[in-house]
């Protein structure tokens, strides 16, 4: 049995489908997941990216492509009131909870399928806490702590965005590349040849003038 870490922020509508496919796309793998919040802007401020809901005229593609995609795969998508969003009591909730698949779909249905409200909304917050009766105080240091840490681990892991799987040592970015992630577990012999390692090699190139 494979172990995939799935590293996941709320605020991503990707990380949302990408969750939701899953089982359907991994199905017959033998894989177990764990669940890594990680805080995605820490990701854009360190690889030095603008978010997608930043730029105007891509945030406008980003919602209509996602909801397109969500039609496509039947999964009941609205996008939050107010996006982008605040996801740190989100996430600090799902560690305190001890993000399991259930904590982890309860707090992407919160967003995700909320019916348009505010993701952040103090009475739909408490009640969600409330309802997953966390372990640990969500606002406790050594939950800040380890949502830090998961975010510092994944980025020296490589990790650049969400959502991303990390099987085997390998990073898989992206609800596109599931069926990569798929080919993977099943053995595809592409992964055993020369092009994964070729190709992520550096090489010369034109650099962006400051």
């Amino acid at each position: 049995m494979k172990r995939i870490d799935f590293y996941l922020d709320f605020v991503s509508p990707f990380a949302y489908l990408a969750f939701e496919q899953l089982p359907q796309a991994l199905a017959g793998c033998s894989y177990a997941v764990e669940y890594r919040p990680i805080l995605f802007a820490a990701l854009l401020k360190h690889w030095g990216h603008k978010g997608p809901a930043e730029m105007e005229p891509k945030r406008a593609w980003t919602f209509r492509h996602t909801h397109w995609l969500a039609a496509q795969q039947g999964t009941p998508m609205q996008t939050p009131a107010e996006h982008p969003f605040n996801p740190l009591p989100l996430l600090r909730l799902a560690l305190a909870c001890g993000p399991n698949r259930r904590v982890v779909e309860a707090l992407f249905h919160h967003v995700w399928r909320g019916g348009g409200a505010d993701a952040n909304q103090p009475a739909r917050l408490a009640e969600l806490t409330a309802r997953l009766a966390p372990a640990r105080d969500p606002a406790a240091e050594d939950v800040k702590r380890e949502l830090r840490e998961n975010t510092e681990a994944a980025l020296a892991a490589g990790v650049f965005g969400v959502p991303c799987f990390g099987v085997d040592g390998r990073l898989f970015w992206g609800l596109d590349a599931l069926p990569m992630l798929r080919g993977h577990l099943m053995g595809d012999p592409w992964f055993a040849g020369p092009t994964w390692e070729a190709e992520g090699q550096p090489r010369p190139g034109l650099a962006r003038g400051g």
